[in-house]
């Protein structure tokens, strides 16, 4: 019987991705495991698992008795608990015995090095999910999780103009509650109004072929990085050294340095202070 590996991360689309190197690395360390995620199912494709049990946010975790659980959600208490109900032969997790938690530290970077100090090595630089033909349209995605990452959709409409403009095709992504956003920032360009039209699968592989991504500090850019797809990506609140795409890969990160509540109410003045005209000069020809 494989070995059974548990890993709990039961967050969205970006970070899950950001957890792409840490995931191989136990792959490599255990080639004869059985790799499960307690994590979203719909992101089951995108990953190199072998299943998915559905768990949002840090538990509880429907499994008994893994030999290995790695807690790479956060650290804790709570994720921590709930690993340790499942009863594991033994637990990778920050504190408790393992490594201290670290502020500042990017997030891909985070969980490499919690499996570092348990003796697994892992490539933070491994994040590629595969590459496509770029011959699809330039992906804008204006929406983000809170009103605090969403550039204004006036700014983004002008985006798609230009693009348009160009020549381009373009498709505005979003999920099923972002439709009305998406439409107007469509306007009359005629771009492709794709939110709430795509699943996770869908998306992905929309923007694996997507000419360009125009998109703030979403799982659309995490997406961007994993497919080498070059984007444009306008951060605020959050620093690009906290959550960015490598720094030698085909993006162009857009932030005036300032830092702010990821959860907020409103547009983060940083990322306000962005202008349309760099966004453009930033875009791939």
């Amino acid at each position: 019987m494989a070995l059974e590996v548990l890993v709990l991360r039961g967050l969205g689309l970006g970070d899950l991705l950001t957890a792409v190197p840490a995931l191989r690395a136990l792959r490599r360390a255990f080639p004869a495991s059985r790799l499960v995620l307690a994590g979203p199912p719909a992101l089951e494709p995108l990953l190199p698992v072998d299943q998915v049990i559905e768990v949002r946010g840090p538990g509880p975790v429907p499994y008994e008795s893994p030999e290995i659980a790695v807690n790479l959600h956060g650290k804790g208490p709570q994720s921590t608990r709930a690993l340790r109900a499942t009863h594991p032969g033994r637990l990778l997790t920050h504190g408790g015995g393992g490594p201290p938690w670290r502020e500042g530290v990017h997030e891909v970077r985070r969980w490499c090095d919690l499996l570092e100090w348990y003796g697994v090595r892992a490539d933070p630089a491994d994040l590629r999910l595969g590459g496509g033909d770029r011959g699809g349209p330039a992906v804008v995605h204006p929406g983000a999780a809170f009103p605090s990452r969403r550039w204004p959709p006036d700014r983004f409409a002008a985006v798609v103009a230009e693009l348009r403009r160009r020549g381009h095709e373009v498709a505005v992504t979003g999920g099923a509650t972002e439709r009305g956003l998406a439409e107007r920032v469509a306007g009359d360009s005629g771009a492709l109004v794709l939110a709430g039209r795509t699943d996770v699968r869908q998306l992905a592989a929309l923007v694996r072929d997507s000419r360009m991504v125009v998109c703030g500090d979403t799982g659309v850019a995490h997406l961007a990085t994993a497919y080498g797809t070059p984007s444009v990506l306008l951060f605020g609140p959050v620093s690009p050294a906290l959550w960015g795409p490598p720094p030698d890969g085909p993006h162009t990160v857009l932030w005036k340095g300032g830092s702010g509540d990821p959860r907020g109410c409103s547009p983060d003045p940083g990322l306000l202070e962005i202008e349309v005209d760099e966004v453009i000069e930033a875009m791939p020809r």
